[in-house]
Order: C-alpha cells, then sequence, then structure tokens
C-alpha cells in the first residue's frame, strides 16, 4: 500500500488556521488592537471600510517593530511573549500564540509600516497570500500601521458566507467596544467609510462607559469594588430601574481580557434577586483581577472562555461585591439597627385653632387614641339654643367630659335606621297590589306624612338612604342598581375578564381560560407577517417629528432592519450623525415614547438569535408583536373587545400558541370542573 499522509504546504495549513482565528472581519479587528493594547501605545485609530471587507488598519503609536521582528511576525507560533512552558501560566497580555498575524496574512492582502522608537526610518511590507511581495523601508511615524485589504480574496467561498455591512459592522462595534471598555487610558477613534463613529479620549472608566454606551447611563452606574487578598473585583452596575429587555450591555474582563460566562452572570443576577422587573436584566462593566495560574486563558480559539481554578470562590466573591454596592447605594433594603423596625411612631392628628391635642402631656390618658377616633366618628354639635349657658363651657370643657358614645353605638342606630327605610321599600308594592283589587289606599306621600308627624324623635335624624318615593317607576333610573344586579347581569354574557389578565370564555365542553396578553401578541404577530409579505402596513403621522439618538452599535442594527420598520409602518429620516426624525409609526402602535419603542425593537432583534435562525422579516414581525402587546397586557376590556379579541385569535392560523410556544388558552373540561367540587 503506497503512503498517503503527506505534509500540507504551508499556504494551506496557514488557510486551515486563519478559519479558526479569522471568521469575519471584526476578527481581523480583534486581533490587530490587541497587539496595538499589547505594544504599549497611548493613542489607537481604526479605520474600516465597506464593514471590513475592503479595509481593515490600525494605526498605533506603540513600540514598533525591526525590520526582522516585522518579517518574524508574519510566521506561525512566533511571538514575544512567552518563552517557556511557565510562561503560560503568567500571561498578562493579550496575545500570546503568535497565529493572529500570519492567519490574517494567509487570507489577505496586508501592508504593514512599522517604526521603532529608536530608530530613524521605518519598515515597509506587503504580504499576499502569507507571501512577501516586497521590503523597503519607509518614513513613517513611531509605532505600526497594519492595514488589511480584501479579506477572504483567496478565498471566494469564505467571503460569500460573510453577511451584509450592517451586520458585519455590528461585530466590529462590539470588538472596538470591548477593547475600548478595558482600556479607558488609551485614546480610541473608529473611522467607517471616512465618516468619524467614534472619538474616546482616556479617561476614567465611567467617563469610558458613558462616551461608548450613551449619555443615559450618567445617572444609572454604581461604583462596585471588593479586594480580597484572592481577587479584586471593580467596576460598575446599573441601577435596577435601567434594566433591559435584553442581556445586550454586560460585561466581564478577567485581567484585562474580555470574556463571556454564564456561570458569573448567574451571579450577578443573584445578587439582584428581588430587586428587577419580571424579565429584565441589568447593566454591568466587572473587571476581575487575579493570578494569572488560577486561570486558564487558552481553552478558546478566540481566547473568549476561561477556566478558573476555583469557580465557587469567585462565585461567591462576584455575587456578594455586586450585593454590597447595591446595598451601599440604597438600590436593595438594608437592615436599620438603630430604630424598631415594627411600630412607627404615632403622628398627632391635626385638630381645630379651639381644641386640644389628645396627646399633649398635660392632658394625656390611656386611651388617647380611642378618643380621638370616636371624636373623629361622631356628628357636628347643633347649634345651642338661646339663652343656654352650656354653649361656651363645650369648647374650653371639652375633654373634661366623659368620653362619648363609641361609634358603634352610633352605628347601631343608624343601622336600624337603615332597616327601617328599607322596610318601607314594600309600600308601593302594597299599594299596587291593593289597587289593583279595588281597596282605596293612601298614597306613599300622604303615609309618610302621617308617620312623620306620629313619631317625635329628639334629634333630628338625617334623610334615610333610600326614600321610598325611589322605587317609583318615574324615579328608577336615579337609583344605583346593586352590585348583585350588575353581577347578574354580566354572567349572561358571553365572556369574562379575570384580574384584568385573563379571559373566562364558556364552550360546549367546559370552560376556556385565554391570556388577554398572550392572545394579543398571537392577533398581532399573523397581521405584521402579513403586512410584511403584501408591505402593505398602514402608518399614523405624528403631529411633531421627534428626533432619536441611537448608540453607534444600535444606529448599525437599524440600518440593518430599516426597510423592514418601513414596511411595519415606521416612518423616519436622517437627522444627524446617529440621528433619525420619526414621522410616523404604525397604526396600532400608541404613540407615546418612540425612541424607547425602537431601542427595545432593535435590543429584542440583535439579542433573538437562537438555536433556529429566523428570517429578519419574521424577527422583527415577532419583536413588534410582543412590544404592543406587552404595553396593553392588563387594559380593562369592553364585552364588544373581549368579544372581537376571542373571534380574532380562533381566525388566526396557530390560535393556541404566541409565536415563540408559549400557550395563549387553557381549557378545562367538564369532568375536571366537576372533579373539583366532589365530595
Amino acid at each position: 500500500m503506497a503512503d498517503i499522509i503527506q505534509l500540507l504546504p504551508e499556504y494551506l495549513a496557514n488557510q486551515i488556521a486563519a478559519g479558526e482565528v479569522v471568521q469575519r472581519p471584526a476578527s481581523a479587528v480583534k486581533e490587530l488592537l490587541e497587539n496595538a493594547v499589547d505594544a504599549g501605545a497611548t493613542q489607537i485609530q481604526l479605520i474600516v471600510k465597506d464593514a471590513g471587507k475592503q479595509l481593515v488598519q490600525v494605526v498605533d503609536n506603540g513600540a514598533g517593530m525591526s525590520a526582522t521582528d516585522a518579517r518574524m511576525s508574519l510566521e506561525r507560533h512566533a511571538t514575544s511573549k512567552i518563552r517557556t512552558t511557565d510562561d503560560l501560566f503568567r500571561i498578562r497580555t493579550l496575545g500570546f500564540r503568535g497565529e493572529a498575524l500570519a492567519s490574517i496574512a494567509a487570507v489577505a492582502q496586508v501592508e504593514l509600516r512599522t517604526k521603532p522608537r529608536d530608530q530613524e526610518t521605518g519598515t515597509l511590507l506587503l504580504i499576499e497570500g502569507s507571501q512577501i511581495t516586497s521590503q523597503q523601508p519607509v518614513a513613517c511615524p513611531d509605532g505600526t500601521s497594519i492595514s488589511v485589504k480584501n479579506l477572504f480574496f483567496n478565498v471566494p467561498a469564505r467571503r460569500n458566507f460573510l453577511k451584509s455591512n450592517a451586520v458585519e459592522m455590528r461585530h466590529i462595534l462590539d470588538e472596538f467596544q470591548h477593547i475600548a471598555l478595558a482600556n479607558p487610558q488609551i485614546t480610541f477613534s473608529l473611522f467607517q467609510n471616512d465618516l468619524e463613529v467614534f472619538n474616546l479620549p482616556a479617561g476614567k472608566l465611567g467617563q469610558r462607559i458613558v462616551s461608548l454606551l450613551g449619555n443615559g447611563y450618567k445617572e444609572q452606574l454604581a461604583a462596585c469594588e471588593e479586594v480580597t487578598p484572592f481577587i479584586t473585583v471593580r467596576g460598575f452596575i446599573g441601577k435596577p430601574e435601567s434594566a433591559k429587555k435584553s442581556r445586550g450591555d454586560q460585561f466581564f474582563f478577567v485581567n484585562n481580557r474580555f470574556i463571556r460566562s454564564a456561570y458569573l452572570n448567574h451571579a450577578v443576577l443573584t445578587a439582584y434577586e428581588g430587586l428587577l422587573p419580571k424579565d429584565t436584566y441589568p447593566f454591568y462593566v466587572l473587571f476581575l483581577d487575579l493570578d494569572p495560574k488560577s486561570i486558564d486563558i487558552n481553552v478558546h480559539p478566540t481566547k473568549t472562555e476561561i477556566k478558573f481554578e476555583d469557580e465557587k470562590t469567585v462565585y461567591a466573591i462576584v455575587r456578594a461585591a455586586v450585593k454590597q454596592s447595591l446595598g451601599l447605594h440604597n438600590m436593595a433594603p438594608s437592615l436599620d439597627f438603630e430604630g424598631d423596625v415594627n411600630f412607627a411612631a404615632i403622628q398627632p392628628l391635626r385638630l381645630t385653632g379651639d381644641q386640644k391635642s389628645s396627646f399633649d402631656p398635660g392632658s394625656f390618658r390611656p386611651d388617647a387614641l380611642a378618643s380621638a377616633a370616636s371624636q373623629a366618628a361622631q356628628p357636628a354639635p347643633r347649634e345651642p339654643r338661646s339663652g343656654s349657658s352650656t354653649g361656651s363651657n363645650r369648647s374650653s370643657e371639652g375633654y373634661e367630659r366623659q368620653v362619648p358614645p363609641r361609634p358603634t353605638e352610633q352605628a347601631k342606630r343608624e343601622l336600624e335606621e337603615f332597616y327601617k327605610s328599607l322596610s318601607q321599600l314594600n309600600v308601593p308594592d302594597v299599594e299596587r297590589e291593593a289597587t289593583a283589587i279595588g281597596v282605596p289606599v293612601p298614597s306613599a306621600s300622604a303615609l309618610t306624612a302621617a308617620q312623620t308627624a306620629a313619631e317625635t324623635p329628639e334629634p333630628v335624624a338625617p334623610n334615610p338612604p333610600m326614600a321610598p318615593a325611589a322605587v317609583l317607576p318615574a324615579a328608577v333610573p336615579t337609583v344605583p342598581q346593586l352590585p348583585l344586579r350588575e353581577s347578574s347581569a354580566s354572567l349572561g354574557g358571553k365572556v369574562l375578564q379575570l384580574h384584568q389578565q385573563y379571559l373566562l370564555v364558556p364552550v360546549k365542553s367546559g370552560l376556556m381560560l385565554i391570556d388577554q396578553a398572550a392572545a394579543r401578541e398571537r392577533i398581532l404577530f399573523e397581521q405584521y407577517a402579513q403586512e410584511l409579505e403584501r408591505e402593505t402596513g398602514t402608518s399614523q403621522t405624528l403631529l411633531f417629528p421627534r428626533t432619536v439618538t441611537f448608540s453607534p452599535q444600535d444606529f448599525a442594527v437599524l440600518r440593518e432592519v430599516e426597510d423592514v420598520l418601513r414596511a411595519l409602518g415606521f416612518r423616519f429620516s436622517d437627522f444627524g450623525k446617529n440621528t433619525i426624525a420619526v414621522e410616523g409609526i404604525p397604526a396600532d402602535v400608541p404613540a407615546r415614547d418612540e425612541k424607547e419603542l425602537l431601542e427595545s425593537l432593535i435590543e429584542q432583534f440583535r439579542n433573538s438569535a437562537g438555536p433556529v435562525k429566523l428570517e429578519r422579516r419574521e424577527q422583527m414581525a415577532r419583536a413588534l408583536a410582543r412590544r404592543v402587546a406587552t404595553t396593553a397586557a392588563t387594559a380593562r376590556l369592553s364585552d364588544t373587545e373581549m368579544t372581537a379579541l376571542v373571534d380574532r385569535l380562533f381566525a388566526c392560523q396557530v390560535p393556541g400558541y404566541t409565536p415563540d410556544g408559549r400557550r395563549t388558552l387553557v381549557m378545562l373540561e367538564m369532568n375536571q370542573l366537576q372533579a373539583f367540587f366532589t365530595r
């Protein structure tokens, strides 16, 4: 048998290695920015054209390289970061494998200009497909400038798999954001198609967060810091009220390297337990500094996942640090050991000027609170009769008299009068029956007058709550109906609303319980899907256009879904840098906060990536349907609206489930209902 195993050519091996390191333009951006940071640069400039497909250029003022180092940097496994095996466990730099530049040069046309600070001239290298085509001295500033042109020019299949410019630019912005957040002491700038996107001066971490993520975070940052012999946690967390519906702005850095860790994210969420609204996620930028020997960063090609030697200790310290920060900034409940948490001081009642406070030390009685309550329930005193000598003494000796009767006695008298007036309700019925058989009966008004003349009560009683004349046919509309009548009348309807969240629908086989918000979400989703398919979305024009400013990342997503938003009924135009003027919104969307609406749609769209990749139009239809349905989740519906909601739900293609698979209705069969009451 002939030998079949052979060593691959260097150019082919480099292309295979590039498949792991360089997946898209953002991968090249990440590697080049990390190299600039490791070179000790204080100013880094990123220039991008055509979302990185045409050009990715990084210019820094770092240490630079000699001519020999410049050539060696393009070889595989050539690095200045490590020398021995022990160095792998003391890594503080971002790059250390020596694969990045070699992998990039294998699939792109690279131009490298570099000059050390102690040399007069620099070096220019031109590389194409791992082959150095030119090397010559050149005049250039201190530092390094690397231009990556025509990425994947020699691998057409890889280039065809790249996404749209908006998607690729979004990934570039994410990588730029990670490096800029981790190094606030460095000045960063980003240019896209000759337009400045970011210009971030060196400063503190809080200033860098606001510059990158927007001014909305200025009032929502809470410092977080915890120092232990094992690990140091520092950074900022967001206030609970600033939590969003998506996990967008959550950043972990371990030894200044951005990582993704579901385990540590759970620690932060546990610290926020009980403080966040349902289905919301907090903002945080946390830096973890610990001994490099206790972590392993060489477990992932992109080095975004690491392993901790003692995960449980890291988890506990991160959770405690966030919990402490929430308490220090009065965002979490804390215990006050100075006072009694069971009793609050009783505030004195506000009395008139001629009254004496019952809580005055001179007139204190053990039953002062009950006395004040009795006086509050006592009816206003009548005007004293002329010639009475006790009128002037009542105000001065009011607190020396015996405590008036308890409110229960007065309530008893009023209850008796109420029942007495209720007994008079039968008089018109007796009159009607007696008249029908020909027996003369006095009128109700005469009967009432006679009864009033016969009785001589000492106090003038107030009018009875329900006068006999209230039951006469002419006065029926003026009398409010009893709740029992309203309930019995409403029970005859087809649909009932429960707690403004659920609809109860009697059916032949039992009872149907419908989730009001979920049903509305299913209805709106199918409506939006049809409008997107026909591109016939209706729009309501705003009286005054409203300007909305986005972060560069959100603005890139907006460009990506602009056609879909317009098909749904949104109308907007450019109004400056990262700003649009909203002129119209979909017809069935309440006109409230257009900025919050668009931001929530963008966040849901950006974070809707799951195991199943959805078409862009369906993603946006889902996001808008959920958003609109949530705003009216607890609305009170009339009988007509409830009936229409049920009818529209069953007119849908899939009435039983929301677009993401949640149930919209539950059926309770008759045998299930009977089982509840089986003795």
